[in-house]
C-alpha cells in the first residue's frame, strides 16, 4: 500500500509540476509555450506517467478517477481516502514548488477559473462533460482487452490533450480536483473552486453508469 501511495504522490506531483508549470512558464516567457503547447504538455505528461507508474498504483493521479473506480467496484473503498490524500499532497507540493521557483512572475500558478463572460454554471457543465468523456475512455482502456490496455497511456493522454486544447481557454479544462485545488491554494485564487472540485467528480461518477449500461449484455 505504501508503494501505491508513493506512486500516486509522485505521479500527481509531476503531473501538476509539468502541466501547470507549462502555464507558469508560458506567463514567465510571455507566451513562448503557447496554449497548444500547454495542452500538449498535459497530454504528454499524463501519457508518460501512466506508463511509468501504472503498474505501481494504477496511475489515477486524480481524486475523481479514484472515486469513480470505487463506484464501479474496480477499486477498494478502503483505499479511496488514502489515495486522494496522496494525490492532493503531491499536487500541493508541486504548486508550492512552482511558487518558490517563480515568486514574482505568476498570478494564478495555473489555477482553473472560468474565462471572462463564462458563468460558474457554464464552467460546471464544461467540466462535467470533459471529465465524463475522460472517465469513459479510462474505463474502456483500463478494463478492456490486454491489447487495448497496452495503449492506455496514448488513449488517455490524447483525450487530456484534446480537451485541454479546445476547452482550456473557456473553463481551464481541469478534469481533476487535485489539479485545481493545488494552484488555488498556492495562489489564493479560491473563487469558483467548488466548480472544479464537484463537477469532475460528478462527471466521472456519471460516466461509470453509462459504461456499465453499454457493457451489459442485451437480454
Amino acid at each position: 500500500m505504501i508503494k501505491k501511495l508513493i506512486g500516486e504522490f509522485a505521479g500527481t506531483f509531476f503531473l501538476i509540476l509539468a502541466g501547470t508549470g507549462a502555464i507558469v512558464i508560458n506567463e514567465y516567457s510571455k507566451g513562448a509555450i503557447t496554449h497548444a503547447g500547454i495542452a500538449i504538455t498535459f497530454g504528454l505528461v499524463v501519457m508518460a506517467l501512466i506508463y511509468a507508474l501504472g503498474d505501481v498504483s494504477g496511475a489515477h493521479f486524480n481524486p475523481a478517477v479514484t472515486i469513480a473506480f470505487a463506484v464501479a467496484k474496480k477499486f477498494p473503498t478502503a483505499q479511496v481516502l488514502p489515495y486522494i490524500a496522496a494525490q492532493c499532497v503531491g499536487a500541493i507540493a508541486a504548486s508550492y514548488l512552482l511558487l518558490y521557483l517563480f515568486p514574482n512572475n505568476t498570478v494564478s500558478l495555473g489555477a482553473t477559473l472560468p474565462a471572462a463572460g463564462i458563468s460558474a454554471m457554464q464552467a460546471f457543465i464544461f467540466e462535467f462533460l470533459l471529465t465524463f468523456l475522460l472517465m469513459f475512455v479510462i474505463m474502456k482502456v483500463a478494463h478492456g482487452s490486454k491489447e487495448v490496455g497496452m495503449f492506455a497511456g496514448i488513449a488517455i493522454g490524447s483525450v487530456v490533450l484534446l480537451e485541454a486544447m479546445f476547452a482550456g481557454p473557456v473553463c481551464g479544462a481541469s478534469m481533476n480536483p487535485a489539479r485545481s485545488l493545488a494552484p488555488a491554494l498556492a495562489s489564493g485564487n479560491l473563487q469558483h473552486l467548488w466548480v472544479y472540485l464537484l463537477a469532475p467528480t460528478v462527471g466521472a461518477i456519471a460516466s461509470i453508469y453509462l459504461y456499465q449500461y453499454l457493457k451489459t449484455e442485451p437480454a
